[in-house]
């Protein structure tokens, strides 16, 4: 899923890229493309702020945990659904079933989603649950 590698400013970098991309490509009309770069947005900015706090973040379980334990955190409940929706995006890649309602109304929730998990690592909030 994720290069356990990576710092957390380099999953933060590939997080912006993979926004730009998505964007790129939900411009240029491949939806599916354009999904699951938002997907990889999402995900590589749930591995920047695990890297940054020492958290497991191979998997999808731990990613989720993650999000909950953000989300909690932040006293933001919503930040489960824009993982949420991200992962509405990567079952959209696979098959092909999101109506364009359903991508304006989602899109904005993960953007919102990513941005706010890179600003925890942009402002080094670096506690551990």
């Amino acid at each position: 899923m994720t290069d356990p590698e990576m710092s957390a400013l380099e999953h933060a970098r590939a997080a912006r890229d993979f926004l730009a991309a998505s964007d790129r490509e939900f411009d240029a009309g491949d939806y599916r493309q354009g999904s699951e770069k938002l997907y990889g947005a999402a995900t590589q900015a749930v591995s920047a702020v695990c890297r940054q706090r020492g958290w497991a973040y191979d998997n999808r379980r731990a990613m989720k945990l993650a999000v909950a334990e953000i989300a909690r955190e932040q006293g933001e409940l919503l930040i489960v659904g824009g993982f949420s929706a991200a992962e509405n995006f990567h079952r959209n890649f696979i098959q092909d079933y999101m109506e364009d309602y359903e991508r304006d109304a989602e899109c904005p929730a993960v953007r919102h989603f990513v941005n706010l998990l890179l600003a925890l690592v942009d402002g080094g909030n670096g506690s551990a649950p």
